[in-house]
């Protein structure tokens, strides 16, 4: 299909043209649920847990807004200018997916963590701006929300899936390595939903045609290999005051986050199981059953979304959001005192609330603050805002959970609780403009 800015697209163009974030979530989700256990499987001490997990934070801080800037001054005859990037990265992406599970040592999981973050964040980013670049401002709403229904079905099979292999009696069996064989399922579909979604959006949409002014400008930039680094340092100088402050809710939120992602299975495992993942029987159980209870806060993200594309279009931007990420905040404050490993699901469907909306709602912000042909740039500096904060978790988190937190994953959930609560009551104070599916 080809379709233009002013033209309005339908529900299916607007789902084809996003279904290359489904594999690329899908293994987003693996990253969430599965990277932490193999570390631990491979004898990784559970404070080195942010450290080892520096890859995405440092990829997402470099790549994406280099990405960005470069889609930005892109145009390749029958690919365009976003979609190259989606092919290259979705390639990297199922190479290293098909890989993974067969490492023998921490060094190379944490390497290929690297490699893996680098071709998530090359096929993710351009992402954002191929809405901006293609849905009639109208729909805009819509086309990145449905971003967050893509990013609920990818997180979620991959989060089932783990769950699933591990109930078939053989692939309980691990590896010379310790690596449980029902991971390696997860990874091998991971592998060919990456490259198999990216190729869905790629052949069934078309990017518009650049006018005659526009390739002259773009051929233009082309010539200089740095113009992408300088546009990157211009935009930031020239960053809008909305982008600040949403940089600051999102130092709140994406620290929180990461915490989650790192230490929920030693969480559950020790709320449910009253254990530790010392005991590698009772840590298997609770990384499956992660992996369901990630799963259906996903499933929730799917469904919410419906709704959150409603509540976008009657109120502001920010409102959605602050209340979404109360509904986060409540659910890792309950988290720890959740005994029953059923009533685990409860706490999930606020928080999967919550990451419908951090997926889409804020980029409705972000959008209508920012020049379109800065578009992809502005994507990647927002994508700074998130892994900022990673970075500075994966530095400081280790040092907080040892010295404040008694090394206890309850405290780290309950941390982490506070801190949505913060970037919820921050994002009431960020200064917007229009009409709500604007702001």
């Amino acid at each position: 299909m080809k379709v233009s800015p002013q033209t309005a697209m339908t529900l299916r163009q607007i789902m084809l043209m996003n279904f290359g974030f489904f594999g690329i979530q899908y293994s987003f989700g693996l990253q969430q649920t599965a990277i932490n256990p193999i570390f631990s499987f491979l004898q990784a001490d559970p404070a080195q847990l942010p450290v080892l997990n520096m890859a995405g934070p440092i990829t997402g801080l470099l790549v994406q807004p280099i990405i960005g800037a470069m889609s930005d001054r892109t145009w390749i005859p029958g690919l365009g200018r976003r979609r190259p990037y989606f092919l290259i990265g979705a390639i990297g992406c199922s190479l290293c997916l098909f890989i993974y599970p067969h490492v023998t040592a921490l060094w190379v999981a944490v390497m290929l963590l690297w490699l893996l973050d680098i071709s998530n964040n090359t096929a993710m980013e351009p992402f954002r701006a191929f809405v901006a670049d293609t849905v009639p401002e109208k729909q805009q709403p819509t086309g990145f929300l449905m971003q967050s229904v893509f990013t609920g079905l990818g997180i979620t099979l991959a989060n089932v899936s783990l769950y699933i292999f591990q109930q078939i009696g053989w692939l309980k069996q691990t590896s010379e390595a310790g690596i449980p064989y029902w991971v390696f399922g997860s990874f091998y579909i991971g592998a060919a939903c990456s490259i198999g979604s990216v190729l869905i959006t790629i052949l069934s949409t078309q990017e518009k045609m650049p006018t005659g002014k526009e390739a002259a400008e773009l051929k233009a930039k082309t010539g200089n290999p740095f113009g992408a680094v300088k546009d990157i340092f211009a935009a930031i100088k020239e960053m809008p005051k909305t982008l600040w402050q949403l940089a600051l809710v999102y130092l709140f939120q994406w620290y929180a986050l990461f915490i989650y992602w790192q230490y929920i299975s030693h969480s559950i495992v020790q709320s449910v199981w009253h254990s530790t993942a010392a005991d590698k029987a009772a840590y298997e159980q609770a990384v499956a059953w992660t992996g369901l209870v990630n799963g259906f806060y996903n499933i929730v993200t799917f469904v919410s979304a419906f709704g959150l594309m409603w509540l976008a279009r009657k109120y502001a931007a920010k409102y959605v959001h602050a209340f979404a990420v109360s509904l986060a905040a409540a659910a890792l404050l309950a988290i720890p005192h959740i005994s029953d490993k059923y009533l685990m699901f409860a706490p999930m469907i606020g928080f999967g609330v919550g990451w419908a909306s951090m997926m889409g709602v804020p980029f409705m912000i972000v959008v209508n603050s920012i020049p379109k042909a800065r578009y992809g740039v502005y994507m990647g500096i927002v994508n700074m805002m998130i892994v900022i904060p990673m970075l500075i978790e994966t530095v400081t988190f280790g040092w907080v959970y040892n010295t404040f937190l008694g090394a206890d994953p309850a405290n780290a959930m309950t941390f982490a609780g506070i801190f949505l609560a913060v970037a919820a009551i921050l994002t009431l104070g960020i200064k917007t403009k229009g009409k709500p599916s604007e702001s």
